[in-house]
C-alpha cells in the first residue's frame, strides 16, 4: 500500500504543504512522501478514484477543487458542510471521507498567539464574507463568541452568510466599520486585501488607531508575513495574530489521518516556512 499524501490544486506551484508534511515525515520517521499534483478540473474525478484504488493515502484539496470534490466523496462531516467546501480526504474502511480544517486551524493560531483571547464578551468584527469567512464564523459559534459582525465590499454576500449561519452573525455596512471599531475586541481580515500583489487594505493606521487597547487583530494573510494591518496593529499597542500559524495548524489532522502520527507545529516548523516565505524565488 503506498505512503503517500499530496496536495491537489490548478494551478499548485506555490503550495507550501510539502514542506510542512515533509518536515513532519522526517521529524517521525516515516519512509513515507507528500507531493504536489496539479489536476485539471475535467479530471478531478479521475484523480479521486485513484486514492479510492490506493494510490494515495489521502490528499489535502486547494483551490478551484475545495467544493467541487464534496460531491465525489462518500461521506462528508458537518464542518465541511457547514463551510461549504472540504480540504482534507482521507480513506477510512473502504470509504472515502472529508473534511475542513481550516476551522481546527484558525482558532489554534488564535488560541496558540493571542492566549485569553475569548476571555470575557467577545464582539467580533469580520472583514470578507469569502470561504475563510465561513471557515473563521464557523469556528467563533463553537467557541460560543456572543457577538460576530460581518462587512463585505459586496454586501449581499455578507447578508447570505449572516442568514445562512444565524445568530450571533451580523451583517453590516462596510461603511460602519468606523462606528463599530471603539466596540470591536477581536478584528479579523478574512479578505485578500494586503496579499502580495492585491490591492491593501484602506486606512490600516486609521482602523488600528480606533479599536480599544485590549483589541486583538488577526489577518489570515501570511504572504507577507507581516501586512499592513499588522504592522499598524503592532505600532497601536494591539496583539496581532498572522495567518501562518493557521496553515500549520489546519495541516495537523490531515497527517494524522494518513500517516497515524499527530504532529505538532514547532518554532523550527514556523521558521522553516518563513524562511520560503522570504525567500527572494517567492518576492
Amino acid at each position: 500500500m503506498s505512503q503517500k499524501a499530496c496536495v491537489i490544486g490548478w494551478p499548485i506551484r506555490h503550495s507550501r504543504s510539502p514542506l510542512i508534511h515533509g518536515y513532519w515525515l522526517r521529524q517521525h520517521g516515516i519512509a513515507g512522501s507528500y507531493e504536489k499534483v496539479a489536476v485539471e478540473p475535467e479530471t478531478l474525478d479521475q484523480f479521486v478514484r485513484s486514492i479510492a484504488a490506493g494510490e494515495y493515502l489521502g490528499c489535502n484539496v486547494t483551490v478551484p477543487h475545495k467544493e467541487a470534490v464534496m460531491g465525489l466523496l462518500d461521506e462528508v462531516d458537518e464542518t465541511a458542510r457547514a463551510i461549504g467546501a472540504v480540504n482534507t480526504i482521507w480513506r477510512d474502511a473502504g470509504r472515502l471521507k472529508g473534511t475542513n480544517t481550516d476551522v481546527i486551524g484558525f482558532m489554534a493560531n488564535l488560541d496558540d498567539r493571542a492566549p485569553g483571547w475569548d476571555a470575557g464578551n467577545v464582539n467580533t468584527l469580520i472583514l470578507g464574507a469569502g470561504g475563510a469567512a465561513r471557515a473563521v464564523i464557523h469556528g467563533l459559534q463553537t467557541r460560543g463568541v456572543s457577538k460576530i459582525r460581518l462587512a463585505n465590499r459586496t454586501p449581499q454576500r455578507a447578508q447570505q452568510l449572516a442568514r445562512e449561519f444565524g445568530n450571533p452573525v451580523e451583517a453590516v455596512a462596510w461603511r460602519e466599520i468606523d462606528r463599530l471599531l471603539p466596540e470591536t475586541n477581536l478584528l479579523i481580515n478574512t479578505t485578500s486585501l494586503g496579499m502580495a500583489g492585491s490591492e491593501p487594505l484602506p486606512d490600516c493606521r486609521g482602523i488600528c488607531g480606533r479599536l480599544p487597547k485590549t483589541a486583538v487583530v488577526s489577518d489570515i494573510v501570511y504572504v507577507p508575513l507581516q501586512t499592513e494591518l499588522l504592522v499598524e496593529a503592532r505600532k497601536a499597542g494591539l496583539r496581532t495574530v498572522d495567518g501562518l500559524g493557521m496553515l500549520l495548524h489546519q495541516a495537523v489532522p490531515g497527517f494524522e489521518k494518513w500517516f497515524g502520527v499527530r504532529p505538532t507545529v514547532t518554532p523550527e516548523l514556523r521558521r522553516l516556512i518563513e524562511a520560503d516565505i522570504e525567500a527572494p524565488s517567492h518576492a
